[in-house]
């Protein structure tokens, strides 16, 4: 039952967060862990997702931006390294606060809540027309590879970030895409190193099917997500990130995920 439902969702998602950038890992951990302890669902997601961006690489790789990619992916690497280590050498974080709702408790942690103003702050700017001709320079680029990084790194929420410094540059939809899906394949690549140590004794190897099954329906679903980029305009995925990044960051705030 857990290989079909999350194969399904697998699927959706990953159509409709390969013109965002972002929010598949975010969405598919929480299936995972219906199913597995956290620390295992975490490695499953962080599977599923390395190699469904390994595939959007020869899907879309070929449009990134140079430029953005050394002044965004390099920070963004170095700063994911950080993050990941940060995460693995202090202790427990305690709750912001915890509250309950229909019969569940639900915690909101520091970081993620900290993501989370900043995602509604960038999600704002995006939605309200003033903002909306506001463009990046890319001497910020750097600053926004490294929080992304960090964030990442720290607590695998990297691509909403990412993707609210990347969608301010002008870039075209195509540029766009396939910049934030090389910088994300990078961090990945690296976050997931340092939690190699971790994944070794989460049960990994003893789950190969449920993930295969789920990075096959990520990658069907990723096709399918290119193949409706020709048709989408530049202001749909303007507001389909903006509306993501609004839903994300509540979702965030609020410990739901």
């Amino acid at each position: 039952m857990e290989i079909v439902l999350i194969s399904i969702v697998a699927f959706l998602v990953a159509i409709l967060t390969f013109f965002s950038g972002f929010g598949l890992g975010t969405i598919l951990t929480p299936v995972f862990m219906l199913f597995f302890p956290v620390e295992l669902a975490i490695a499953l997601t962080g599977v599923v997702h390395f190699f469904n961006n390994i595939f959007k690489i020869f899907l879309v790789g070929k449009n990134a931006d140079r430029s953005v990619l050394f002044r965004f992916g390099i920070p963004a690497v170095i700063f994911a390294f950080i993050g990941a280590w940060v995460l693995l050498h202090i202790p427990d974080a305690k709750p912001l606060f915890t509250y309950s709702l229909f019969g569940s408790t639900f915690e909101v942690f520091p970081v993620k809540f900290i993501i989370s103003i900043i995602l509604i702050i960038f999600a704002t700017m995006d939605l309200i027309p003033y903002f909306q001709k506001l463009q990046f320079g890319k001497s910020k680029l750097p600053i926004g590879g490294a929080l992304s990084g960090f964030f990442g790194g720290l607590s695998g929420n990297q691509g909403a970030l990412r993707t609210a410094f990347l969608i301010k540059l002008g870039l075209s939809k195509e540029v766009f895409v396939g910049t934030a899906v090389v910088v994300s394949t990078f961090v990945d690549f690296t976050r997931l190193g340092v939690y190699a140590t971790r994944f070794t004794k989460s049960g990994l190897t003893d789950n190969i099917t449920v993930v295969l099954c789920a990075t096959i329906a990520a990658i069907t679903g990723a096709y399918i997500g290119n193949k409706l980029l020709k048709k989408v305009t530049l202001k749909f995925l303007q507001i389909t990130v903006a509306i993501m990044l609004i839903l994300i960051s509540v979702a965030l705030g609020a410990g739901f995920i």
